[in-house]
């Protein structure tokens, strides 16, 4: 831990990261716990509500550790090598992810995601060397998996990273985020609220945390519209990165603790209040994650406990969307 400083009455790091790096590739993790205390105060909470804000990673958000984590582990199996093409399904931000990384590492990339996918996502991808097919809006993301699947057969030297199904994914956030949430609370995490979308960040939680303290709960977040966590039936829905309509390979459900239901408005109301009242914009599943997280604090069982909501990304990320289309609170 680097020291720290007082500067106008704010508490900052004294040196920040502390070193260079290599690349951009060794800036992903370590992102921070953050309070809200004004969010906190006016919901009448008494417990320690924590926000990991996954957008301090390189490319804003929670998916460039699973890009991170699936591009290397493929690299050491031996089954990616120099020459080779990744093509990937995605609802946006993994792809991203992706496209970093393997800007960075020299891989051509082709992603496939829905045509509802915001044109932030898109033109950043586009900068970043990623080859975009958009599927059909309709087909949600099991389209874009099935031409995925296409592409790969048809093309020499493809790989898929398969996100929903890679165990590299949750592998990653149990190495990592799990670990920087249990060294950062100084291990008095007793809650952990996630949204589900491939399931990695929720499943390598659930078994760090769980195994440093059995009796944290975890607790899953997917959209009112898309209930497939809690027996429903899939649905289209705004909340783009969870909700993918089944449940993936990489979701371990067995270690839920509680599935929690978000309507579109709630989860769009609570990202506009969360940058309204505490100044940090989030994405849409972020508010739906911090809806949920409410709920779950305001149990009487939770008084006195330490809550971390996990979020994965950015307000930026999603300009042309439903999210700003009304900003008023």
């Amino acid at each position: 831990m680097t020291g720290t400083r007082d500067y106008n009455g704010v508490t900052l790091d004294e040196a920040g990261r502390g070193r260079i790096y290599g690349s951009i590739l060794e800036t992903v993790g370590n992102t921070p716990l953050v309070r809200v205390p004004a969010l906190s105060k006016a919901e009448g909470l008494e417990c320690d509500f924590l926000l990991k804000l996954e957008f301090f990673n390189p490319m804003a958000s929670v998916k460039d550790r699973i890009a991170l984590g699936m591009i290397t582990d493929m690299e050491m199996t031996g089954k990616l090598k120099p020459g080779m093409t990744l093509v990937e399904p995605t609802s946006g931000n993994t792809g991203i992810g992706l496209a970093f990384v393997a800007a960075s590492k020299g891989y051509h990339l082709i992603l496939t995601m829905p045509e509802s996918m915001s044109i932030e996502r898109r033109k950043m991808l586009t900068i970043l060397g990623a080859e975009i097919v958009l599927t059909p809006k309709e087909k949600g993301m099991g389209g874009a998996i099935a031409k995925a699947n296409e592409l790969v057969e048809s093309i020499e030297g493809a790989v898929m990273p398969s996100q929903f199904d890679n165990g590299a994914n949750p592998a990653i956030h149990e190495a990592t985020t799990a670990q920087e949430i249990w060294r950062d609370t100084d291990g008095a995490v007793d809650a952990v609220v996630s949204g589900v979308g491939t399931g990695g960040t929720f499943t390598g939680c659930a078994r760090y945390l769980k195994a440093q303290k059995p009796s944290v709960q975890m607790f899953a977040v997917e959209p009112e519209a898309s209930p497939v966590l809690s027996g429903g039936e899939p649905g289209p829905h705004p909340l783009q990165g969870i909700g993918a309509g089944f449940i993936p390979g990489n979701m371990d459900t067995s270690l839920m603790d509680g599935v929690v239901k978000v309507a579109n408005a709630d989860a769009l109301g609570m990202a506009r209040r969360l940058a309204h009242l505490e100044g940090v914009p989030v994405g849409i599943s972020s508010g739906a994650a911090v809806k949920a997280g409410l709920e779950v604090a305001k149990r009487p069982e939770m008084k006195g406990k330490t809550i971390v909501v996990i979020i994965p990304s950015f307000a930026e990320r999603y300009l042309s969307t439903v999210l700003f289309e009304t900003p008023d609170v």
